[in-house]
């Protein structure tokens, strides 16, 4: 296996794991901006009133992305699983 293959897989593994995490953290990173926003107009501190809500959206990203990611996750092992061939000469 030459260094650039070496790279390419491993480039290749770091983009899946970004585009599979990416509708959590989206989904994360709205729902925290939004709780905030509410905290601050409304000047409540309390710290369930951000956890609760915020748990609830990351269940619920997890639950509507989870086909998608599982096609993803499925796609990129039988590529790499395909090609093994090429990987190991």
């Amino acid at each position: 296996m030459t260094p650039e293959i070496a790279i390419q897989i491993v480039r290749d593994a770091l983009l899946m794991t970004f585009w599979l995490s990416a509708p959590m953290l989206i989904a994360g990173f709205v729902a925290g901006f939004l709780l905030s926003l509410v905290q601050i107009l409304t000047s409540i501190q309390d710290s369930a009133f951000s956890t609760v809500p915020r748990l609830a959206v990351f269940l619920v990203a997890a639950a509507l992305s989870m086909p998608w990611m599982l096609q993803k996750a499925l796609s990129y092992a039988v590529s790499i699983l395909g090609n093994l061939n090429r990987y190991a000469g």
